[in-house]
């Protein structure tokens, strides 16, 4: 703890100070952050504030299967197909997004995640219940309200026009959606979120982590060899967090271990099904912050993920070092680039704010805060599954 606390200091060299009178979060490692954070949270909270809350139920989806209320999407890569007089059925393009995809569900779902997440975290920094307040409209609309919220069901994600209705690998399309108890735990005390609201809001995400771990389409992600699957178990272990569900946090944590490490992570740390695709790097990117945001979640008093190894060496800190001398120079890269978005990356990984807090490294954490938190680039604000690291340290 003492180093930790010497790691923290060296980080904090340099930021400003929080303003006199500041409620300051309750660690080290949470004023380091808000420290770093405190005008760009600020700043997206007040456009927030300004913000309608969004709604599926705003974007019929002519092709889905399912009602008004009910998540749709199409799958990213998959287009017409120019030898058929109707297109049907798509056929696949890796790494190349069809931009005629339907895909107002899912930026309905990434902004009202990005209100939500700010506003908690402004209330965090500041403890002013007009955030509260916008924070929990988001909330009742997007999810509560009868006439406007989204089903806690994934049926018709990624559908394919031609082959499929709806399929288990549509289920990242929530993966944003684990910023959202994190904000709902930063509310709690403020007079907005009552507690019947928060039993409300608790049973949606605890009918959604049911869904995912027994319907056929959960099943398939579950299973899934790639970076699929761990954004699937990182969905689980969020919302099993949040509602109290131990058995699903022990399925968790032997699927950690004995599949994300033990097989999808090579010798030298880097994830060769990822190196694999078109996008390589973003893949990668977008892996090892999953991969290390469920270590930081699954990590307590008994046992620390990002410690754990493998009797060869591999474990998180051995991909992070894989991966953190190509976000310090990208121009090392030494595979092709990405096909799409490649000078959006990279933006700022959480694996570095994580890695250097676990693993006392104040050169990671140095890293982190000199990168970009506010990337512009659509397709690499969507390959991010955390906006406002401040909800989640303690």
């Amino acid at each position: 703890m003492r180093l930790l606390t010497v790691v923290l200091a060296s980080a904090l060299a340099g930021c400003a100070q929080l303003p006199s009178g500041t409620p300051e979060p309750a660690s080290p490692a949470a004023s380091l952050v808000a420290t770093n954070e405190r005008t760009r949270v600020l700043a997206a909270a007040e456009r927030a504030l300004a913000a309608t809350p969004p709604t599926i139920t705003a974007f019929p989806a002519q092709l889905s299967e399912g009602g008004r209320n009910d998540f749709y999407s199409n799958g990213d890569y998959w287009w017409p197909d120019p030898t058929k007089p109707n297109g049907l059925p798509y056929i696949r393009r890796d790494g190349q997004t069809n931009p005629e995809n339907f895909v107002q569900h899912r930026n309905a779902l990434n902004t009202f995640r990005d209100h939500v997440a700010a506003l908690a975290a402004a209330y965090r920094l500041t403890h002013d219940e007009k955030y509260a307040a916008k924070a929990v409209k988001f909330l009742d609309v997007f999810l509560l309200d009868a006439g406007t919220r989204m089903n806690p069901h994934l049926n018709y994600a990624q559908a394919i026009p031609g082959r499929s209705p709806g399929r288990g690998i549509g289920i990242i399309d929530t993966l944003h959606l684990i910023e959202v108890p994190k904000s709902i735990v930063a509310l709690r005390g403020s007079r907005a979120l009552t507690a019947e609201r928060a039993a409300n809001l608790r049973r949606w995400f605890s009918d959604y982590k049911d869904w995912m771990l027994t319907s056929a389409n959960g099943q398939e992600e579950a299973n899934e060899k790639n970076n699929h699957a761990v954004a699937f178990w990182l969905q689980v272990a969020v919302f099993a967090e949040f509602t109290g569900d131990q058995a699903a946090l022990a399925a968790c944590r032997e699927r950690f271990t004995q599949k994300f490490i033990a097989v999808q992570m090579a010798a030298d740390g880097g994830f060769p099904l990822e190196l694999a695709r078109t996008k390589p790097y973003a893949y990668s990117l977008f892996q090892l912050d999953n991969m290390a945001t469920l270590g930081w979640v699954l990590s307590d008093a008994h046992t620390d993920y990002w410690r754990y190894t493998l009797p060869d060496g591999r474990g998180l800190a051995k991909g992070v070092a894989f991966m953190t001398p190509y976000v310090a120079d990208k121009s090392q890269w030494t595979r092709p680039p990405d096909v799409q978005a490649w000078e959006g990356w990279p933006s700022r990984p959480v694996f570095l704010l994580f890695a250097g807090l676990a693993l006392e490294r104040p050169d990671l954490i140095a890293l982190w805060r000199r990168l970009d938190g506010d990337p512009s680039d659509p397709e690499v604000r969507r390959n991010r599954a955390i906006t406002q690291p401040l909800l989640w340290v303690k």
